[in-house]
């Protein structure tokens, strides 16, 4: 039988896009810093509406994006393969190169075994609900990436999310759960927003300790620190002690796409029973070929790891000298809390104007009254972007009434 309030039913499926308004209403001020579109770019400096601005906001954390040999690596391989797989791994879309990176990230990251994934997000969303089924716990850290979030709710496991880095509650949670279900503990490896550390020593105790498996989600930590770029495990010498990483292709590996290394057999358990990948097209082969030669470069030219390090210690070091509060960032990703979200976007279109682009962070990706800006820092950057950015940094800080001339901090806020 037709609806014969159909008119109504549709009014109230899309009631909530037509009550979402906020959007319109920065962008009639001036002030909507997302989805700016770049014209141009070389990694450290983009074009965007015919300004060349420094890139303090980019992932691109080795600079290998428009590096000529990740460039030419990916049209070679074009004239051979094509633009696309046209399918899944599963069926027709396995390619020699897919099992050529898969085999070189397995022993790059000294695992048995590695899948690929079609992005950095699927690989989270769906490794975890494969390998967490009815029977199972998820232990997910409450600041976990939004993908891992997504991997636990389509999961049949049940989960409990245990307070940001908490180990105490964690270990409440843990002893409190039923002895007889399966359990995996989940957390980034670096934390997007913070730049902070898991505490990765703790973890791997605790899991020991109540017999659980333990998942980290390097995305922003392979490529990026510990030995030779292998991630937060490897800070702590601890690889062995991981049973599952997960990282991107989409940061330092200039490209698209995920990869999870572990033990061969519940690496091939996933990779036959993942929807997200025998479900979803395979990785197109400019992009294999990408992370490829970013992978060898990684190894081969340890400078950029070293020159990274050398970066965010100095940026870290200098903006807090100036009086701005970057929370405990321990990595190339930097926050600058700047206070209420309006505030925040008058401060991001500041910076902007001064030729640096940076990302603006409001709630709920962070509490009320701590807007940021999220900076982050790639080895191509040279001293004088990064003196050029602290310079911006400053006025506009002043302007706002966050910092004072003599480096002190105007905003009083709980870290």
């Amino acid at each position: 039988m037709a609806d014969t309030n159909a008119e109504t039913t549709y009014q109230k499926v899309f009631k909530k896009a037509y009550d979402f308004t906020i959007a319109d209403e920065i962008k009639e001020l001036g002030l909507y810093p997302y989805f700016k579109p770049l014209q141009a770019t070389d990694g450290t400096t983009v074009k965007i509406e015919g300004r060349d601005v420094i890139m303090a906001g980019s992932n691109n954390y080795l600079g290998l994006t428009n590096d000529p040999r990740t460039i030419k690596a990916a049209q070679d391989v074009i004239t051979t393969y094509g633009t696309g797989c046209t399918g899944s791994r599963y069926l027709n879309g396995t390619l020699d190169l897919h099992l050529e990176l898969e085999e070189k990230l397995a022993v790059f990251m000294k695992k048995e075994s590695c899948v690929l994934f079609s992005t950095g997000y699927q690989t989270n969303e769906g490794s975890i609900q494969t390998i967490a089924d009815r029977n199972d716990i998820i232990f997910s850290d409450r600041e976990n990436h939004a993908c891992i979030v997504v991997g636990t709710q389509v999961s049949n496991a049940k989960t409990v999310r245990f307070r940001h880095n908490d180990m105490e509650h964690l270990r409440t949670l843990l002893a409190k759960a039923e002895p007889g279900a399966g359990k995996i503990i989940v957390s980034d490896g670096v934390f997007s927003m913070s730049g902070t550390l898991a505490k990765v020593p703790e973890l791997v105790a605790l899991a020991k300790e109540y017999g659980a498996g333990l998942y980290l989600d390097d995305a922003h930590a392979v490529g990026v620190i510990g030995d030779g770029g292998r991630g937060s495990a490897s800070v702590f010498g601890l690889m062995d002690d991981v049973d599952l990483i997960s990282g991107t292709f989409s940061k330092s590996f200039a490209s698209l796409g995920g990869f999870l290394v572990g033990d061969r057999t519940v690496i091939e358990y996933i990779r036959h029973k993942s929807p997200a990948h025998i479900f979803s097209a395979s990785m197109p082969p400019a992009n294999v070929a990408t992370v490829l030669k970013s992978l060898e470069i990684l190894q081969s030219e340890p400078w950029r790891l070293e020159r990274l390090e050398e970066i965010s210690n100095y940026m870290r070091a200098n903006l807090r000298d100036l009086g701005f509060n970057v929370w405990s960032s321990q990595t190339p990703i930097i926050p600058v809390v700047v206070g209420e979200m309006m505030k925040c976007f008058q401060f991001w279109k500041d910076l902007f104007e001064e030729g640096v682009y940076v990302n603006a962070v409001v709630p709920p990706a962070v509490p009320q009254g701590q807007a940021l800006v999220r900076t982050s820092y790639m080895a191509t950057h040279t001293n004088e972007h990064l003196d050029k950015i602290l310079d911006a940094f400053r006025t506009v800080g002043i302007k706002h009434g966050i910092i004072d001339k003599n480096g002190k901090s105007l905003i009083d806020l709980e870290v």
